[in-house]
């Protein structure tokens, strides 16, 4: 009688060949990872593109980065510029965001994409916004510091008087017409500051420049009562009257005079 033991032999070295078989058949149709060095610049900017595509933006921005290395001198290598400044405004890092548009628009004037280049500029000077915890304080955009607000209408300004046709033009337009609200509404804020801790001249003097130079800004209503108030503080009533009859010939339905200071139903930057 034959064991078995005897039996399972055969059956276990076929096994074990069929195994060796398989893995030899598996390394035969396949082929190593090709190294990402290797990669040709048309297959890194595929490959950025589909990271992007996916959300995977900190990957997509390394590769843009590589390609443009890659392509130095070719316009694939100024997309690749523009394409990793956004990658890198996706994953909020805004300095070098920055940095790499200024380089694009300091290095390609004649670019095709300068355009774009500019407003997305302004876009991430223009998106610097408050943050969790303003946001959580409910802060007024016009409470903080301007300079990137500044900034971002610097860029747009460029953009539209540049191209005027452009398809961001539009978009940029309605983006300075809020800066400027905002930056008005900065100036009445550090005017209202001073007027309600006694500073009066200083109090006059902010809300000056905001009916000097924002005169279309629903903000110099209350620039023009901050100023009618602050000269009556200070006792100089010709001033004061100017500035009423000021303010109740632009503002004919005023209520500010009863409302008072900081008077509002909604936040006039509320428009996004």
């Amino acid at each position: 009688m034959i064991s078995l033991s005897v039996l399972r032999r055969p059956v276990a070295a076929a096994l074990a060949v069929l195994a060796v078989a398989a893995v030899g058949l598996a390394g035969c149709g396949s082929t190593p990872k090709e190294a990402e060095s290797q990669w040709s610049a048309e297959r890194l900017y595929a490959e950025a593109k589909e990271e992007a595509s996916t959300g995977n933006y900190e990957r997509a921005g390394k590769l843009y980065e590589r390609l443009e290395g890659r392509a130095s001198g070719t316009a694939l290598a100024q997309q690749a510029q523009i394409e990793r400044a956004y990658m890198l405004y996706k994953t909020n890092d805004k300095a070098l965001a920055l940095s790499t548009l200024e380089r694009f628009i300091k290095l390609h004037p004649t670019s095709a994409a300068f355009d774009y280049a500019l407003y997305l500029q302004g876009l991430i000077n223009f998106n610097d916004n408050l943050g969790l915890l303003g946001t959580l304080a409910r802060q007024d955009l016009a409470e903080r510091d301007q300079q990137a607000a500044k900034d971002s209408y610097q860029s747009f300004k460029q953009l539209t008087d540049q191209f005027p046709q452009s398809l961001y033009a539009d978009d940029a337009r309605v983006r300075m017409n809020y800066i400027v609200n905002t930056l008005a509404a900065y100036e009445v804020h550090v005017a209202r500051y001073y007027f309600r801790r006694g500073a009066y001249v200083a109090a006059a003097n902010r809300a000056q420049v905001v009916v000097a130079d924002f005169q279309q800004s629903p903000s110099a209503q209350e620039a023009l009562f901050i100023m009618s108030q602050s000269y009556d503080r200070l006792g100089l009533n010709d001033l004061r009257d100017d500035a009423d009859r000021v303010l109740r010939k632009s503002f004919p339905a005023t209520t500010i005079h009863s409302d008072g200071l900081g008077s509002k139903t909604k936040p006039w930057w509320q428009i996004w």
